[in-house]
């Protein structure tokens, strides 16, 4: 899969903003034209943030792993999710909405993986399953956090719901994948 370009970044920066703004106010959405790299199927996140007095803090995150629709509609649908579908928060506001920076996480297909010692920080985000559970951080969450290899791998067990050395444990399945990230700038 090739590298999407900054302009095809912008893009999709674009219409995810506009993608919560038209329904902040009630509107058809109007959005940018897509390049063909754009209509092919890619998964996405899109995080939010709210950027106020020097303080950033999470707002909303959700994204689809697998690549089931062209991108640029997977980042339609996971801006609004996380603007006003994500569990952890109410839903974004009018008042808020003009602190909020959006940041794109476009991902490369899942590798499964046997060996955690394959995983790098920083380069890699991990999706681990095991039974009816699982869980997801994004590359650039350990960079965040200053994690290593096995604090990254205890940190997705944690956000299954299951205890740190989970990873460890037989029926776990770990995969990585990479992520093109695209923010606004603030």
């Amino acid at each position: 899969m090739e590298p999407l370009s900054a302009e095809e970044g912008r893009i999709l920066l674009v219409v995810a903003r506009e993608r919560i703004a038209s329904a902040l106010e009630q509107r058809d959405p109007v959005y940018p034209e897509p390049t063909p790299a754009l209509l092919r199927r890619g998964g996405a996140f899109v995080t939010l943030r709210i950027v106020e007095g020097g303080r950033t803090s999470l707002r909303g995150c959700i994204g689809h792993i697998e690549a089931h629709d062209e991108l640029v509609e997977t980042v339609r649908s996971v801006a609004y999710s996380s603007a006003f579908q994500d569990y952890r928060f109410q839903p974004l506001t009018a008042a808020e909405y003009p602190h909020v920076s959006i940041e794109i996480s476009v991902l490369s297909p899942l590798e499964e993986i046997t060996d955690p010692s394959l995983v790098q920080p920083g380069t890699h985000g991990l999706y681990l399953k095991s039974a009816y559970r699982s869980g997801l951080l994004l590359p650039q969450v350990a960079t965040e956090y200053g994690w290593n290899r096995e604090e990254f791998l205890a940190h997705t067990c944690r956000k299954a719901g299951l205890p740190p050395t989970a990873w460890r444990a037989a029926g776990t399945t770990l995969y990585i994948f990479t992520a093109q990230i695209f923010e606004e700038s603030n």
